[in-house]
């Protein structure tokens, strides 16, 4: 039986060295399932885990790349959210590594991005509910100001910068851009790319769910400042990942299930398009 939970948190690249939550040590943090996998009409779902933040229970999944026997991203994505829907999930944090594009943006500084663009070449992506999506607010501006507060706690006192906004760029992958790539999505005034955000945000809001990512600065996108070094990459890998994790937590702790403040609920509206109608 998928458990009834109302907030999951999908992890990326920012976390992937590290066994979440448990790495973290927390006292207050207990997991209750540690493998979960579900039959869903999109095939079986990913490895998901539960557990519970101070009687918060949180549904959590490492989805970072593809699996074996997944064809694309975007089937995986929708495997998740189908279990995310039937879970009854109505907040979703994600976090993720990406490039940047922005010249002010250095290495492992963090967005919370307001705004994404699609450049990926998925179509359709979605769990076929009747629903038409209104995407002018697809970031959860309650999440994300939860997410900016916890980034900023956790590093107070470094030289990192958190930006609470930013444009999210979307690529497929695996591969990196091409400088030619990244300079056109300058003339977007994209200030981040990556591969997750979408259609992660499509899903999300198809489900009725909120949703907001933090994402740390990996490498310089291709013709970004220098060259990209895989030895900042791996260290960065390697070495940030409880960080991230420590956000996370805050954010999950400070978050508020009876609260209201978002437009995000009204943004999906019931189709037009019927049969026979």
């Amino acid at each position: 039986m998928i458990p009834k939970v109302d907030v999951a948190v999908i992890g990326g690249s920012s976390m992937f060295s590290i066994n979440f939550p448990e790495d973290l040590n927390l006292p207050y943090v207990n997991v209750i399932e540690e493998t979960m996998v579900f039959e869903t009409p999109f095939g079986e779902s990913p490895s998901i885990k539960l557990f519970e933040v101070k009687g918060l229970r949180v549904l959590f999944c490492r989805m970072h790349g593809w699996r074996p026997n997944v064809v694309t991203r975007g089937v995986a994505s929708q495997q998740l959210f189908w279990v995310f829907q039937e879970a009854g999930v109505k907040k979703i944090f994600a976090e993720g590594g990406v490039g940047s594009i922005n010249h002010l943006l250095e290495l492992k500084d963090f967005v919370i991005p307001n705004d994404y663009i699609d450049n990926s070449m998925r179509q359709d992506v979605n769990l076929g509910g009747p629903y038409l999506l209104m995407m002018r607010e697809s970031i959860c501006p309650t999440q994300a100001d939860l997410l900016t507060n916890a980034a900023k706690e956790t590093v107070a006192g470094t030289e990192r910068n958190v930006f609470k906004r930013g444009i999210y760029v979307n690529t497929d992958g695996r591969h990196f851009e091409s400088p030619a790539e990244v300079q056109m999505f300058r003339t977007w005034n994209a200030d981040i790319v990556g591969q997750s955000i979408c259609p992660e945000v499509y899903l999300a809001r198809e489900i009725g769910a909120c949703y907001a990512g933090i994402y740390m600065v990996v490498n310089y996108a291709e013709g970004i400042i220098k060259d990209w070094d895989h030895k900042d990459l791996s260290d960065i890998f390697y070495e940030e990942p409880k960080t991230v994790g420590s956000i996370l937590i805050k954010a999950l702790l400070n978050l508020n299930l009876q609260q209201d403040e978002c437009n995000c609920k009204n943004l999906r509206k019931n189709t037009l398009l019927k049969d026979g109608k």
